[in-house]
């Protein structure tokens, strides 16, 4: 059994260890990345996935990148081009989530704040960089479990899509985070999860963590949602993100934008939980926020069973985008931002800007 409550960790022997997220619930493997290229692969095959977990697991990545100093250049500039070699090579495993290009940005800081010294001390502050950032998600996933479940005042019934839990983040989760707070403090009936189609994120892990952790929880495939609300059966939906836009727009698993329209329908609230860094001020809006398309075989198969005809036609849009006008609060590490989101976010990113440094 994985023994840790974290998808990714750093090995003592400086190589890194992911749980197979590939082969869940029925065999627990574990990946063993030595190399960036492992990280680049794992990224891209969603050994990994879930937008925190990529964040972390690029940032080990980079650090990856410079632990053999045959591979580093001395000369600064040079250092400086082998690092936009790395970063161009992870950043175009997994396009939507901009926890990827934060990562990246953070590690580039330490670069270059360390890029004339020696290659081992150069190595070893860019690891422990990488570490910070896993320890930092940690610590806002919980935040973000509390701020949610300050949401509601008596046990309550959550439907939510995907996999939003440790294996998507450094641990513990955003929207799953959330839940397992609400179950800490005796506030939650029962979970029920979208199977989450194509890829089954929901019925193959989300199901996993809750049973491992004790949770009630309940799976329904993903065009029963609808019948569930209608039956009164669910209070609130929360799911996480990818990316938020400027005015609120949030990008999320495929499947996410159907269950906001039909929480608002239903007069159900829909809540987005995620750390206050998935929300990318640079992006106006949910149509400029970019949509991975994924290998059509994820939809006409189920494992290596086909389900369709040979040749058939396929979309496989990874991500939807979800209109700030649903969303009835985004749950982050400093809060819960309320609508009108797009105000709400400008007043608040423009205090922080003017803010006195500490």
């Amino acid at each position: 059994m994985w023994p840790h409550a974290t998808p990714i960790v750093w090995n003592d022997d400086d190589t890194v260890a992911m749980i197979d997220q590939r082969v869940l619930p029925h065999r627990e493997d574990v990946f063993t990345a030595r190399t960036v290229e492992d990280v680049a692969h794992a990224i891209r095959a969603m050994i990994i996935r879930g937008a925190p977990a990529i964040g972390v697991a690029t940032a080990m990545g980079v650090a990856l990148a410079f632990r053999d100093a045959n591979r580093v250049p001395d000369d600064p500039d040079q250092r400086l081009q082998y690092f936009r070699q790395v970063a161009d090579l992870l950043r175009a495993t997994r396009p939507t989530a901009v926890n990827l290009g934060w990562a990246l940005r953070r590690m580039e800081r330490v670069l270059r704040d360390h890029v004339h010294d020696d290659a081992d001390t150069l190595f070893h502050v860019l690891r422990e960089e990488a570490l910070q950032i896993q320890e930092e998600d940690i610590v806002l996933n919980h935040r973000i479990g509390e701020y949610g479940a300050r949401l509601f005042d008596r046990p309550v019934r959550i439907l939510t899509i995907c996999n939003t839990g440790f294996l998507a983040t450094a641990g513990y989760g955003t929207a799953a985070g959330v839940i397992r707070s609400l179950w800490r403090h005796r506030r939650l009936d029962r979970v029920y999860v979208c199977e989450t189609r194509p890829y089954l994120q929901g019925a193959r892990l989300t199901t996993w963590e809750l049973m491992r952790d004790g949770i009630p929880v309940t799976l329904i495939t993903d065009n029963m949602a609808g019948f569930l609300m209608q039956r009164q059966m669910v209070n609130a939906v929360i799911t996480g993100a990818d990316r938020i836009a400027r005015n609120g727009d949030t990008a999320n698993k495929i499947g996410t934008y159907t269950l906001a329209v039909l929480a608002h329908t239903h007069g159900i609230p829909f809540y987005v939980a995620a750390p206050y860094s998935t929300i990318d001020m640079d992006t106006p809006d949910g149509s400029h926020i970019p949509i991975e398309e994924r290998d059509p075989r994820e939809v006409t198969h189920i494992r290596d069973v086909p389900i369709a005809p040979d040749g058939i036609d396929v979309w496989n849009p990874a991500f939807d985008v979800t209109p700030h006008t649903l969303i009835s609060g985004i749950i982050t590490d400093r809060g819960v931002i309320e609508p009108p989101l797009p105000e709400h976010l400008a007043e608040r990113f423009t205090r922080e800007e003017h803010a006195p440094a500490e």
